[in-house]
């Protein structure tokens, strides 16, 4: 099974919101493992929002504050891979543009090298083009190597049909297609990201990070969350 885990850069600044919270990231490192020892073949992409958000900066080009929100994932994979090592797994940090000697140049072929070699690889930078998020970067590298599910780590622990944060009566799914999310604009993922997993037909299982053992039992199918299916 291969599986490609999206986390946000928030949820591994924990309640610092910003930069790194070190025993967060360790407990990811230790269910990724578990999976990982099982013979799980694992990808991750890592978002940027603990460092960078440049929609939030009107005074800089949006390409130029995009550029620095891929560097900010790169700084993140870069981070996160090396907590992992620690943890005694293989990894490779994978981007769509050139890093000097910081990371791999992504190609389907070295990403898939690496997965027969029970590596973790990190998928950093994005697509590597502005106006596209890490959503769209999830699901575009989960299509390219064949994942058989995303796997989507978020503070909230599923999908609902309106904020819970504002309606304390939102009902939250079980199941749900990605026709509906488009259909209703559930914001999972972006639009441009729904559309691609929609016409390539990978399903997502949406659940909270900061749950016991989620990414396992995400991985397993058997999670308290959401099941987006195409």
């Amino acid at each position: 099974m291969r599986i490609l885990l999206k986390l946000s850069g928030e949820a591994l600044a924990g309640d610092k919101k910003t930069g790194f919270d070190e025993p967060t990231v360790r407990k990811v490192a230790l269910q990724v493992k578990q999976l990982t020892d099982a013979g799980t073949q694992v990808g991750i992409v890592i978002g940027g929002g603990n460092f960078w958000r440049g929609r939030t900066s009107e005074n800089i080009d949006r390409v130029k504050a995009d550029q620095i929100g891929m560097l900010a994932t790169i700084m993140n994979c870069i981070y996160v891979s090396e907590i992992f090592r620690s943890e005694g797994m293989m990894t490779s940090v994978l981007t769509p543009f050139e890093c000097g000697s910081f990371t791999k140049l992504f190609s389907k072929d070295r990403a898939n090298k690496y997965f027969s070699r029970n590596m973790v690889v990190f998928f950093a930078g994005g697509t590597g083009h502005p106006y596209f998020s890490t959503d769209t970067g999830v699901v575009l590298r989960a299509v390219e190597v064949e994942a058989d599910v995303i796997l989507l780590a978020k503070a909230i622990d599923g999908v609902y049909d309106s904020d819970p944060a504002k309606n304390p009566a939102a009902k939250r799914y079980d199941t749900i297609s990605i026709d509906d999310v488009i259909a209703q604009n559930l914001q999972v993922v972006d639009m441009t990201a729904s559309i691609l997993a929609r016409d390539n037909h990978v399903p997502m299982r949406v659940f909270a990070l900061q749950e016991e053992n989620s990414i396992v039992k995400a991985a397993a199918g058997d999670f308290n969350g959401t099941t987006v299916t195409t």
